[in-house]
């Protein structure tokens, strides 16, 4: 008995918890009232423009280990930061990717490199226009890899650890 009271508080909590979620559940219509960025209208008015154009989606390729490289001070390492990457391409080239990847992270990693040799990851290294230059870059250097169907690189995870 006694171990199937706390069974019981469980599942009545969790039954709460689900219906409360229910019956406070906002109205749709109510939904589209809250809703009064214009942007975010924008933005849906025109993927819907660009869906009925028959535009083909690119595809996102995640690449699949993380990247790390040292941030070098005076011979020493002070820091490490380690990066995901994912890497837009046109419909259907995916597999190319996975096929070069091993010439791609060289390449990926050689900019890294040199972006942390003038100081890219030292202070504030996630201000958006030093992360837009290292985007452009990345960019270049897998185009130059896997050629004009890279559309784009998106960083999807960044951290740096000071040792």
């Amino acid at each position: 008995m006694k171990k199937l009271i706390p069974i019981l508080f469980i599942l009545i909590g969790a039954g709460a918890g689900v219906g409360a979620g229910i019956m406070l559940k906002p109205a749709p219509d109510a939904v589209d009232m809250v809703d009064h960025d214009t942007g975010a209208k924008q933005m849906k008015a025109a993927e819907e423009e660009h869906h009925s154009d028959g535009d083909i989606e690119p595809e996102y390729v995640e690449l699949n280990n993380q990247f790390v490289i040292p941030v070098v001070s005076e011979d020493l390492v002070e820091a490490l930061v380690v990066m995901s990457l994912g890497i837009e391409v046109d419909a259907g080239q995916t597999e190319m990717v996975y096929t070069r990847e091993p010439k791609l992270r060289d390449a990926l990693l050689q900019v890294m490199f040199d972006h942390a040799n003038i100081g890219g990851f030292r202070g504030r290294f996630t201000d958006g226009n030093n992360l837009d230059v290292l985007r452009v870059a990345l960019t270049e250097a897998a185009q130059s890899v896997i050629g004009k169907s890279v559309t784009g690189v998106v960083i999807t995870d960044i951290a740096r650890q000071d040792v």
